[in-house]
């Protein structure tokens, strides 16, 4: 992902609010199946993660990422926002990638 994909991502994120607040039980295998499924359905999420959760938004951030083969587009303090292109609802057209050659 480009940092001009990037951009227009976090963009776009600033409008949604959190569909998801991770707590004292931090992820689990469910919260992870969640958030792959509405990986699917909106291509871009944003996750809370609460003050009682004891891990680092990051480090959470970098486990979702890698259990849902998305991409970490931001985490700013407790927020998180992911973004994985969906196989049949695409509804996010990223701006193109320029390769200078």
């Amino acid at each position: 992902m480009t940092s001009k994909q990037r951009s227009y991502l976090k963009g776009l994120a600033m409008t949604i609010d959190p569909i998801f607040q991770l707590g004292k039980s931090s992820l689990t295998p469910e919260n992870t199946k969640a958030i792959a499924e509405a990986l699917e359905a909106r291509e871009l999420i944003k996750i809370n993660v609460l003050q009682n959760c004891a891990d680092n938004p990051n480090e959470i951030a970098q486990i979702i990422s890698e259990r849902t083969h998305s991409q970490v587009v931001q985490v700013i303090g407790k927020k998180i926002v992911l973004y994985k292109e969906s196989k049949n609802k695409k509804r996010i057209e990223l701006p193109p990638d320029k390769k200078v050659k």
